[in-house]
């Protein structure tokens, strides 16, 4: 008898040690668990270009977001744009994530809708045209949509969308004319190549010049003319003014891809250009392409357009999701200009894209 009681006690407390084991494994689990993602927040916050992990993931709860976009094959800078949205906004960051592309504003507004009545928790946009989104983001703010932009800012009351995450596109232009007015040439005979008409880069990068020749008799636009960021279209151009044979002495191109097809046009011609030749080349977006181009002393100057904009973008959904409010809607990307006297391969290394 007394033998079977011992056995008992010692099952019983076999049992309780194993039980006890179970307790200890569960809690090691969840350790390990938070543990690892923490190490996934400090790593994607480390990250060169992207978000850490949305708060929405310490929660449990996942965003869900959508995300309008100009076609990435726009321009090295669209594409490094859409890069870096979907290196943050990921499944790991705590984000279910859809994407649509167009550079029609109508298309665009139409996939607004569509996300809205898909119940989206977020509405990211870079709008085609600035114009035109007034009742699509009224639709939004009534279905509890809550909108942020990126890239450019829309025509539409600021009550409408939570932030605007944008680069300066009017200083980038004035930063672009005082370069060239420092150049202090005795006539400016300008070949001006627009971007896609009524875009805020157009505007912005046209606005500036366009005052300046508005204002000083010493410059001129010999041609005007849009080539909607796309190389060959700009090679055409520069090349009907060189078989116009028209006298020029600048080619202001408003993006990088542009003012490569303009310099194609310059070595069919063998007219010379860079520093202290025959044509000035400007361009926008800071390319590595381009960048290396100014270095080597082929182009003179290269605008910055910074579309690494996922980490802005991921602090204001934190942010927001925290209960805090966004005081100053417009948030400005940090930019500057580079030119021939003063650029490094450090700096095409940190900026080029």
């Amino acid at each position: 008898m007394k033998r079977k009681l011992i056995s008992v006690l010692l099952c019983v407390a076999m049992m309780t040690f194993m039980l006890a084991g179970c307790g200890d494994t569960g809690s090691k689990d969840d350790a390990n668990s938070s543990s690892s993602s923490n190490n996934n927040a400090s790593t994607s916050q480390d990250d060169t270009k992207g978000g850490d992990d949305s708060s929405s993931s310490s929660s449990g709860k996942t965003l869900k977001v959508g995300i309008i976009n100009n076609d990435p094959n726009e321009s090295g800078y669209r594409t490094a744009n859409d890069k870096d949205l979907k290196k943050t906004f990921t499944a790991d960051n705590g984000y279910d994530a859809s994407f649509n592309y167009s550079k029609k504003n109508d298309e665009q507004i139409g996939y607004a809708k569509k996300m809205i009545q898909d119940g989206v928790d977020y509405l990211l946009l870079s709008a085609a045209d600035t114009a035109g989104w007034d009742s699509t983001l009224k639709e939004a703010k009534d279905a509890g949509v809550r909108v942020i932009l990126y890239d450019r800012v829309v025509d539409a009351d600021e009550s409408l969308y939570e932030a605007a995450i944008v680069s300066d596109m009017d200083k980038e232009g004035e930063t672009a004319v005082e370069w060239l007015k420092g150049q202090n040439l005795d006539k400016y005979e300008i070949i001006h190549i627009q971007g896609e008409m009524g875009s805020a880069a157009q505007r912005g990068r046209t606005g500036a010049l366009q005052k300046q020749v508005d204002s000083d008799d010493k410059w001129t636009l010999v041609a005007q003319q849009g080539a909607e960021w796309n190389a060959e279209k700009a090679q055409q151009v520069v090349q009907s003014v060189i078989d116009a044979k028209k006298s020029f002495n600048v080619i202001y191109a408003e993006n990088d891809d542009m003012a490569k097809g303009a310099v194609a046009a310059l070595d069919k011609a063998n007219i010379s250009h860079g520093p202290g030749k025959d044509v000035i080349v400007m361009g926008f977006d800071c390319n590595k392409f381009a960048l290396e181009n100014v270095l080597k002393k082929e182009w003179n100057y290269d605008g910055q357009c910074n579309p690494f904009q996922g980490e802005y973008l991921d602090d204001v959904i934190k942010k927001l999701e925290a209960g805090e409010t966004i005081s100053d809607k417009k948030i400005i990307l940090e930019e500057k200009g580079f030119d021939s006297d003063n650029i490094t391969q450090e700096d095409i290394d940190k900026y080029g894209i």
